[in-house]
This record gives C-alpha cells, structure tokens and sequence, in this order.
C-alpha cells in the first residue's frame, strides 16, 4: 500500500513538472492554471487554491475583477503562505485564465 502511494504521488509529479514545462515552452493556458490552482506548491501552508475553492468554488464572478492578480497574489501570500507571483509571469497569467474560465461555464 506505502509503494502505491509513493508511485501515485511521483505520477502526480511528473504530470505537474510537465504541465509546468508545457507551460513554459508554450505560454499560459487554462489547463496549466488548473494544475497551479490545486497545487499547494503555491505555498508553505500545504493547501492549494483549490482548498478554499473547491472546482472553483465562490470564484464564478472573479473573472470580471479588474485587479485579479492582485487579489491571487493576496491569496497565496496570505492564506496560502506562499511568494507573491510575478504578474507577468505564465503561472500568474495561466491562473487568471483558469479563473476566469470558471464564470464561463
């Protein structure tokens, strides 16, 4: 049962460490902002975004926030516990089209 988890969690790692490379090599997108959205890398506090917010959970109208990464940033430097994303940078970017995409549905 131990061995299952470790190999689950080195899937899950992989997955994650070649979203990140996609989304390096390729510019921001909604999958990628998914995958950082449940991520608790974001942060020290070992929750992720999706934490708080279920599959977007409360977030349905956050897309139309006109300071959204502020407001990203606020959350991984608070709750999360975590650094403040560039705002320019594809992770930011790619977790603004995610939330966004949550109040397209």
């Amino acid at each position: 049962m131990k061995g299952l988890t470790i190999a689950a969690m080195i899937v899950v790692f992989a997955l994650l460490g070649a979203v990140m490379v996609y989304a390096a090599q390729n510019g921001p997108s909604v999958a990628a902002g998914k995958v950082l959205f449940n991520d608790p890398k974001l942060g020290t506090s070992g929750k992720a975004c999706g934490t708080c917010h279920p599959n977007g959970s409360g977030l349905e109208k956050a897309g139309a926030i006109s300071d959204l990464p502020k407001m990203v940033n606020n959350c991984i430097s608070k709750p999360l516990k975590g650094k403040p994303l560039d705002v320019k940078s594809s992770e930011m970017q790619s977790l603004v089209l995610y939330i966004k995409s949550i109040g397209a549905k």
